[in-house]
């Protein structure tokens, strides 16, 4: 295909605002798909991505357009799996924003601006959804040439659900983006902007070829990874794999590989084409990060004879995620399991939800946490994973934990609700602007391990649902922390010690402390449940015994008697405190997750 003829872009938009049905439809009006293969949201090839109604994978399509060649990449909106957003930006030379004509902008919606923004791409802005009765037109409209700079008669109005003006998307993409630029004779350069492993075929590649050609069975070799393999077949996605001689200059496509694991070609990286003798290696395309997880939580079986069964679905799905990161963990209570690391709940919830799946294992999931960074007395830097990781207190300099940078947008009314819910995360806003007259935008920064748990519940339900959330990390600050333990029967539960500031610790130990009571059985002797910073208790609850009548068999006669058997009874239960174990529910790692 000539170049000229060419065009690779890809549709952003905040979740649920049609971008999935939007490439439905430009597959069967380029005719790529036939009616009779149709079905709703085609590229979301995993079930839980059509369960959850969200794409988790980016998917690229090639189509042909009245003489062109369209490469579409269809990405995430969530802001856990904003890296892929990114990287595959970096692999078009447009987007198509897609706003949703009732709901207007969304928080998502600014930051996948700003991103395709930052990797200078020609924007095309789309009204969706315009055939609802709640779609407001004008005020979208508004909205949109007030981000974007742009005239209204450059925003198309569509329906991507019936169909109505998609057609017009089409010859927009023709006439308005750019065809690639690259150099066919130079050194071949491809940006990795996905990978995921086959079961049959091993490591496949999704690349945009930047310079150069890669031809079947050429030997490639990863710039960054420095991994060699083989491109045992190119092709290009039409939605199936559809294999050519070679991928050329410009073009969108895969490569099916020799190599063993994603971590040998993660995205970002740059494929290049192993040179014969001494010819220099080729400078790798720049945007290549580690992408670092920040939220981590740990895994159990519900029986310790399936941990091998664990450790192995994780390998597996770890093949297919270059993301996850994992190593072994133990707990005197739930034995043996794995401390896993993510890029933000969403993504912790799909991955526990396919281990559950696809390998059938029970699993008790801790409370997540985030990383933090430790100075020691001595000199020494520590990064611990878990609060159970941190040393002795007296050694001790300072300990730092990650800050976000949170972006909220809501319409205006309800700015003060959001305003004290930052600062009940102990939150500062920032900034406070407005997109239209009617919606706002309120920037704050916030301790990262607040807002884990329930701060998104909790903003849906201050603002009504309106409200939509996006945040990136900004740096690690040094923070008054400490280690909260919780006690059961005179035990430290090391699994589920947290960390918290100073000034948090008394009322969230109580509240813990009041939970577990309502989940850990009762025993026949009395437990004491207690929350504790170093050797100090600050909270206490007790679970009172299981009491057995042991005076029905004794009628009437002195009164003595009864005293004697009760205080029998009474020396076994201190016996027994004494001894007693108490066992712990699975329930009891997840009182965490449900703060009020």
């Amino acid at each position: 295909m000539n170049q000229d003829h060419i065009r690779n872009f890809c549709i952003i938009a905040h979740i649920d605002h049609g971008k999935s049905t939007l490439a439905d439809r430009l597959l069967e009006l380029t005719g790529t798909v036939q009616s009779r293969d149709m079905k709703a949201q085609l590229l979301d090839s995993m079930d839980l991505e059509r369960e959850k109604g969200i794409t988790i994978k980016l998917a690229p399509v090639r189509m042909q357009h009245k003489g062109y060649e369209l490469n579409l990449i269809d990405t995430p909106g969530h802001v856990d799996f904003s890296y892929e957003v990114s990287r595959s930006l970096e692999a078009c030379e447009g987007a198509i924003l897609v706003v949703d004509a009732s709901q207007g902008i969304q928080a998502q919606t600014l930051a996948n601006v700003y991103l395709a923004m930052a990797a200078d791409l020609t924007i095309i802005p789309v009204l969706n959804k315009i055939d609802l009765p709640a779609a407001d037109v004008e005020r979208v409209s508004a909205e949109v040439m007030s981000l974007l700079g742009c005239n209204k008669e450059d925003i198309l109005q569509i329906s991507a659900k019936t169909g109505m003006g998609v057609e017009v998307v089409l010859d927009a993409v023709i006439e308005q983006i750019p065809a690639p630029a690259g150099v066919p004779t130079a050194p071949t350069r491809a940006l990795i902007f996905d990978s995921y492993y086959d079961d049959y075929r091993g490591v496949i590649l999704y690349v945009r070829v930047v310079d150069g050609r890669i031809p079947r069975s050429a030997q490639i070799t990863m710039l960054a990874t420095d991994a060699d393999g083989l491109a045992l077949e190119v092709g290009a996605l039409s939605p199936r794999m559809t294999p050519h001689d070679s991928l050329n200059t410009g073009e969108i496509g895969y490569i099916v590989t020799n190599l063993k694991s994603t971590r040998e070609a993660k995205v970002g990286d740059t494929v290049s084409l192993v040179k014969s003798g001494g010819a220099e290696k080729p400078v790798a395309l720049p945007g290549y990060q580690e992408v670092k997880p920040f939220v981590y939580a740990g895994f159990f079986p519900d029986s310790n004879e399936n941990y091998q069964l664990l450790k192995d679905a994780i390998e597996k799905l770890s093949l297919s995620d270059s993301a996850l990161q994992f190593s072994p963990e133990n707990s005197p209570v739930l034995g043996f399991g794995v401390r896993i690391g993510f890029l933000g709940l969403l993504h912790m919830d799909i991955v526990k939800e396919r281990l559950e799946r696809e390998y059938n294992l029970e699993l008790v999931v801790t409370n997540p946490s985030t990383d933090y960074q430790v100075s020691l007395i001595n000199g020494e830097e520590l990064d611990i994973k878990s609060a159970s990781d941190l040393p002795d207190p007296a050694k001790i300099r300072e300990i730092r934990e990650p800050w976000i940078k949170g972006e909220v947008v809501v319409p205006k009314e309800y700015v003060g609700a959001v305003i004290q819910l930052v600062a009940g995360k102990r939150g500062v806003h920032k900034n406070l602007s407005y997109v239209d007259a009617q919606l706002a935008l309120v920037s704050f920064e916030a301790p990262l391990a607040n807002l884990l748990t329930d701060f998104y519940d909790q903003l849906k339900s201050v603002t009504s649902g309106y409200g939509s959330f996006n945040y990136e990390l900004d740096n690690y600050r040094a923070e008054d922390l400490v280690r909260v333990d919780f006690y059961v029967a005179g035990e430290k539960v090391d699994a589920l010690s947290i960390m918290l500031h100073r000034s948090e610790s008394q009322h969230v130990g109580r509240e813990i402390v009041g939970k577990l009571k309502e989940v850990i059985p009762r025993q026949n002797f009395q437990v004491a449940l207690q929350a504790g910073i170093g050797g100090k208790f600050i909270a206490r609850e007790d679970l009172s015994a299981y009491r057995k009548d042991v005076t029905t068999g004794l009628y009437g006669g002195d009164v003595s008697r009864k005293k004697k058997v009760l205080a029998k009874q009474a020396k076994g239960k201190k016996r027994m405190k004494r001894f007693g174990k108490v066992d712990i529910p699975a329930e009891a790692f997840t009182v965490m997750l449900k703060r009020d």
